[in-house]
């Protein structure tokens, strides 16, 4: 008997599966966009980075290589900035006068701010929007009526009134920034506390406000920054006695002072010096603002 033989049927290879990452087309508007991130990168670090390196060069160096590596180090140049163009009185007082002002900021802005995300009261809105309204009228339009205000009060010419003019200035972003952000915190947490018998007094130093860090945080660095910058209210405020003026004026005082025989090493070096706190800080607490800027998307 014949048998035929039946086709054998080879069975499917296993598929073997390899982990890899999934690619994604890079468009147009990708490059486009991380170009221009760079672009403003290197345009932002670049001058930084000539100013720092010009601090330690000779004013023979700046003027014949302007964009050279400097022969030596000459530490000599920060310190004829901190001593001789008394750069660091004039840190000093900055620091003084920041401190003060960004701390009587961040408490009177975070108590109105909390006020006005948590309490329901009669004019609530039409108060927060006063506050709000301060910040469509820039600096310079109320120099004039200022300076009297200041003068008549007693205090032309020293920190407090600059200290309060800088909390005054900053107070209407503060607590724009602030209210939003206490009403992201959860309200059970409060409720909580006011059931173990909790006062409004506590319920703000002990849990909301340290429920809110990385919003002051964010708040308080731009505050600082905006501080220490300002140039146009000391400038008005503090004239007359020089041993009490903030950094941004003192730095303009070296530029000027110089005329053509300028000692431009000296003016790097304390440009430099005006520029390492601020890069400091924000380095120490990037992730603190990032934190804070990002939390009051999230309910």
């Amino acid at each position: 008997m014949t048998t035929l033989d039946q086709p054998t049927v080879n069975a499917p290879a296993p598929v073997v599966r390899r982990d890899r990452p999934v690619r994604r087309d890079i468009g147009l508007a990708n490059v486009f966009s991380h170009g221009f991130l760079l672009f403003w990168g290197l345009l932002t670090v670049l001058p930084l980075l000539w100013m720092f390196i010009s601090s330690f060069k000779t004013n023979g160096e700046i003027l014949s290589d302007p964009w050279g590596l400097p022969g030596a180090l000459h530490w000599d140049n920060w310190a004829r900035a901190w001593t001789g163009a008394h750069i660091g009185r004039y840190f000093l007082n900055s620091l003084v006068v920041v401190a003060g002002s960004v701390s009587l900021t961040m408490l009177m802005g975070a108590t109105a701010a909390y006020v006005f995300a948590r309490y329901e009261f009669r004019g609530r809105q039409v108060v927060y929007y006063l506050f709000v309204g301060g910040l469509m009228f820039p600096v310079f339009l109320a120099l004039v009526p200022l300076f009297f205000v200041v003068r008549n009060a007693g205090l032309f010419g020293t920190w407090k009134g600059l200290i309060l003019v800088y909390a005054a200035y900053s107070l209407p972003f503060t607590v724009f920034f602030l209210t939003a952000f206490f009403r992201t915190l959860p309200t059970t947490v409060a409720e909580a506390a006011m059931v173990d018998g909790c006062g409004h007094f506590r319920l703000f130093f002990r849990v909301m406000l340290p429920m809110a860090r990385p919003g002051m945080i964010s708040v308080a660095i731009f505050n600082f920054l905006s501080h220490w910058n300002q140039f146009l209210l000391p400038q008005v405020l503090m004239q007359g006695d020089d041993s009490k003026w903030m950094l941004a004026q003192g730095l303009f005082a070296l530029s000027v002072s110089q005329g053509y025989a300028g000692d431009y090493a000296r003016l790097f070096a304390g440009l430099s010096i005006a520029v390492l706190p601020v890069l400091a800080i924000y380095v120490a607490f990037q992730r603190q603002v990032q934190a804070g800027l990002t939390a009051g998307q999230l309910k």
